[in-house]
C-alpha cells in the first residue's frame, strides 16, 4: 500500500453518493466501510464538529478513533439551525442516493429533513435511520450509547454465574455499523431494481439481539415447557497459561480434541468416557479444565504452540495489544496499511476487510478536518465562489482551515 491514498474510489460502491449526517459511532463507521467500498461520502456536521473529533488519544489536530471512523468521506459544515443550512442539506441530499442518520426519534423532522418531507421528490433515495432502542417504547427517550444496549441486550451477563461486566469494547456500536453497512448495500441493490427507494430503520438493540441469539440466548429459542436447556458456555475455557504466556485453543471436532489431547502429553485421556462427548466434557468440565491447565502450564509457549500445530488443533498465542502490529499473520496479509496524512502525519489503519476480485476496495480520501470539503461540495450543488464566500461570512458553513487562514 502506498503511503498516500488512491486519488478515485475504485470499490463496488463507486458512483453512489452518500449523505451522511451521523456521529459518534455506529452511524460513522457504518458509513466509512461504504466508504471503503467506493462510496462518496459527505460528511455533514455543525460548527462544533462530530463529538468524536474531540477523542483520544491525539497527535497534532487530529484523534485515532476519528481517523478511522471517518475515513474516506467529505466534510460539510453546515448550520442546520438556519434556513439556508437546511436548504444546502436539501441539496444534497437530492444529489445523492442515500441518507444516513442516528440521531433519536423525532430529530430529523423537526429538522425538515424526515423521510417524509423527502420522499416525494427523491423517490429513489435510500433513507437510513440508525438509533439506540428504535422509536417506540419506554426506553425510545432516552440518550442511549454503547455500554446501555450491553445491558438491555444481555452483553453484560455473558459469563455464568459471574457478576455482569461489561465487554472492554464498543462491541454494540460496531455490530450496528456492521448491520447498517449490509442494509444500506441490500436497499441500493432493491432500488436500482425497483427504481424506488425506501426508509431502512435500524436499532442497535435489535442488532444486539440478532448477533446474541444463535449461542448466548440459545435457551431462550424453544418455548415449549419440555424443551431441552444446556449449561451456558464459558469461552474463558479456550484460554490457557503456560509457562511464560497465554495461548487461545478450540478444539471442537473429536479429532481436535483428540489431537489436543495428544499435544498436552494427555493421551490417556483419549476414550475416557468422562470426556468422550460434548455432554460428557459439560458435565465434567470442572475436571477436565483442572487436568488440562496444569498440562498447559507444564509447557513454554512456543512449544505447546510447536505442539497443538502438529497436532492439527486450532490454536493461536495471546497477542497482547501491542504485539498484534507485529503479528506474523498480521504482516503476511498486508492487513495493516501505512498512510502520511496532511495533518495527522504518519498513520497506520486497518485496511478494508472485504477483498473484492475486480472492484477492489481502497482509501481515496484522507479523513478529513472539520468543513474541509465545504467549496468543492458546494460548487457541485452549483454555487458560485461569491455565493460560497457569503455563506462563509454568514457562518452558514465553516471551516478549521479557513479559520487557521484567518488567524
Amino acid at each position: 500500500m502506498s503511503d498516500q491514498p488512491d486519488t478515485q474510489p475504485s470499490g463496488p460502491l463507486a458512483g453512489v453518493k452518500i449523505a451522511d449526517f451521523t456521529a459518534v459511532y455506529s452511524g460513522p463507521l457504518a458509513a466509512a466501510i461504504l466508504g471503503d467500498q467506493g462510496a462518496e461520502v459527505i460528511k455533514v456536521e455543525p460548527a462544533q464538529g462530530d463529538l468524536m473529533r474531540r477523542g483520544v488519544p491525539r497527535h497534532k489536530d487530529m484523534n485515532a478513533p476519528f481517523l478511522t471512523l471517518n475515513r474516506n468521506k467529505k466534510s460539510l459544515c453546515l448550520d442546520l439551525r438556519s434556513e439556508a443550512g437546511v436548504r444546502i442539506a436539501r441539496q444534497l441530499v437530492q444529489e445523492s442516493d442515500v441518507l444516513m442518520e442516528n440521531f433519536r426519534p423525532g430529530v430529523m423532522d423537526r429538522l425538515g429533513l424526515g423521510y417524509e418531507a423527502l420522499k416525494e421528490s427523491h423517490p429513489k433515495l435510500v433513507y437510513v435511520s440508525i438509533n439506540g432502542v428504535g422509536a417506540t417504547g419506554p426506553y425510545a427517550n432516552r440518550r442511549v450509547y454503547d455500554a446501555v444496549i450491553q445491558a438491555i441486550s444481555g452483553f453484560a451477563a455473558l459469563k455464568p454465574d459471574q457478576p455482569p461486566e461489561l465487554v472492554n469494547n464498543l462491541v454494540c456500536d460496531k455490530i450496528t455499523s456492521l448491520t447498517a453497512a449490509q442494509a444500506v448495500a441490500a436497499a441500493l441493490f432493491q432500488a436500482e431494481r425497483s427504481g424506488r427507494g425506501q426508509r431502512v430503520e435500524l436499532s442497535m438493540l435489535d442488532a444486539a439481539l440478532f448477533f446474541l441469539w444463535s449461542d448466548t440466548m440459545a435457551n431462550f429459542t424453544f418455548l415449549d415447557e419440555d424443551a431441552e436447556r444446556v449449561p451456558y458456555g464459558d469461552l474463558s475455557l479456550f484460554i490457557r497459561q503456560t509457562k511464560d504466556g497465554w495461548v487461545a485453543q478450540m478444539p471442537v471436532q473429536k479429532a481436535e480434541i483428540e489431537g489436543a489431547f495428544r499435544a498436552l502429553k494427555l493421551d490417556h485421556l483419549i476414550g475416557d468416557s468422562r470426556f468422550l462427548t460434548m455432554a460428557d466434557r459439560l458435565a465434567n468440565r470442572a475436571l477436565l479444565k483442572q487436568i488440562t491447565d496444569e498440562a498447559y502450564a507444564a509447557f513454554t509457549t512456543d512449544e505447546i504452540c510447536a505442539r497443538l500445530e502438529e497436532n492439527d488443533v486450532p490454536f493461536s498465542r495471546v497477542n497482547l495489544r501491542d504485539e498484534v502490529p507485529d503479528d506474523p499473520q498480521v504482516a503476511a496479509m498486508d492487513a495493516l496499511w501505512t498512510l502520511q496524512h496532511p495533518s495527522a502525519g504518519k498513520i497506520r489503519q486497518p485496511r478494508p476487510p472485504a477483498r473484492f476480485s475486480q472492484t477492489p476496495s481502497n482509501l481515496h480520501t484522507h479523513t478529513a478536518r472539520l468543513g474541509e470539503h465545504n467549496a468543492e461540495v458546494l460548487q457541485q450543488l452549483g454555487y458560485s465562489a461569491a455565493q460560497i464566500g457569503q455563506l462563509r461570512a454568514d457562518k452558514i458553513i465553516y471551516s478549521e482551515l479557513d479559520q487557521a487562514a484567518d488567524n
